[in-house]
């Protein structure tokens, strides 16, 4: 039998492949790290409060890391090909960001979404390049997306699958070693708990294995909204979990269980009330001066509530949770007293229960 020789050695593809590599490097080394942004407690609760402020990325959401890494991902495994578009299935923020890197590298991008993501979102992933195709049903995002990449010879990038793989956690400034090192001089530097949301699960993931892989005793929470899938099936143990509605609230909270969330790396996780997560960011307005999108204070809530908790046990130390993006993006849905109203939310219970946690450290 004579020697089989299939040589798809492409120097053409290969030269482009490195020229955007090198864009996307040199863009990631003109960007500053994001802030940690200390929120205001009781002196006498000896704890402390911060955020990491991922609004600050150019395209303004902790997505951004995400997209990155996914581009890299995906150019260096060879699926993204001169000329072809990238096509994501995203609820908005992801979507915004992977137009921007697209955008960088000189392809075409398609997001396919939710007919309900905010206008907002939508015109800064116009802004930034890319074309949206909004669907009914949340829950057919994924197969959409894939089948307009193969109609159309592009790459599905399924931020969904390869967000987990696509971050080195080990480090080179994943978001779980840029919080340690700016904490590092801070009174408490190792916080008690980092406080994150679930939207992919590749930020909880990053997170956790970072923790492990230092040695760190830092917990890991996951604050999860009504209608996501990620609390009950974490809570039992079965990832074939479905739910029949899609979260409200934009970037987290998903219908079923997506491979990029690793629960056995989670200690904790908390089902945060949608009424809840807007009572907070209403209230963190008041706090800092700024807006904050509905996915914070999903988080925050579960942050305080930890927070309550241990001043009850009279202990002290530092909690971490994550400013995702801007409310900026949400002024027709969170921040808009009628949509609230419209989707049945009542904040009032939530509001007192804030206040009283700011007078009492009480979060009763």
């Amino acid at each position: 039998m004579e020697t089989v020789d299939l040589n798809r050695y492409d120097p053409a593809q290969r030269a482009w492949t490195a020229a955007a590599v090198a864009k996307i490097k040199a863009e990631a080394n003109r960007s500053a790290d994001t802030h940690l942004i200390a929120v205001p407690l009781p002196e006498q609760w000896g704890i402390d409060l911060y955020l990491k402020d991922e609004s600050t990325h150019p395209t303004g959401s902790l997505k951004h890391r995400l997209a990155r890494s996914l581009f890299l991902h995906a150019l260096c495994n060879g699926w993204i090909r001169q000329g072809s578009p990238v096509v994501e299935a995203s609820s908005g923020s992801t979507a915004v960001s992977e137009a921007y890197f697209a955008a960088l590298i000189g392809v075409p991008f398609i997001a396919v979404m939710a007919e309900s993501t905010s206008r907002a979102k939508i015109e800064l992933i116009e802004r930034e390049g890319g074309q949206c195709h909004l669907v009914a049903d949340p829950s057919t995002v994924y197969d959409v997306a894939q089948r307009i990449a193969a109609q159309r010879g592009g790459h599905y990038m399924d931020q969904f699958t390869f967000a987990e793989r696509a971050t080195d956690w080990r480090g080179n400034n994943n978001i779980a070693e840029s919080i340690f090192a700016q904490l590092s001089m801070e009174r408490y530097s190792d916080p008690e708990w980092i406080v994150a949301t679930a939207g992919t699960g590749g930020t909880s993931a990053t997170i956790a294995r970072y923790l492990a892989y230092t040695g760190r005793a830092t917990g890991v929470c996951v604050a999860d909204p009504e209608n996501s899938a990620f609390f009950p099936a974490w809570q039992a143990g079965d990832c074939q979990i479905t739910t029949a509605v899609g979260s409200r609230i934009e970037g987290i909270g998903r219908q079923r269980v997506e491979p990029s969330f690793v629960g056995t790396g989670i200690d904790r996780m908390m089902v945060v009330p949608d009424a809840a997560a807007i009572a907070t960011i209403w209230h963190l307005e008041d706090v800092l001066g700024r807006r904050v999108g509905g996915s914070t204070g999903t988080g925050l809530w579960a942050a305080y509530q930890i927070i309550a908790e241990l001043i009850a046990q009279e202990r002290t130390g530092s909690v971490v949770a994550l400013l995702c993006d801007s409310g900026d993006r949400y002024t027709d849905k969170y921040y808009s007293e009628e949509w609230v109203v419209q989707a049945g939310l009542d904040l009032t219970p939530y509001a007192a229960r804030l206040d009283g946690f700011f007078r009492t450290g009480r979060f009763a």
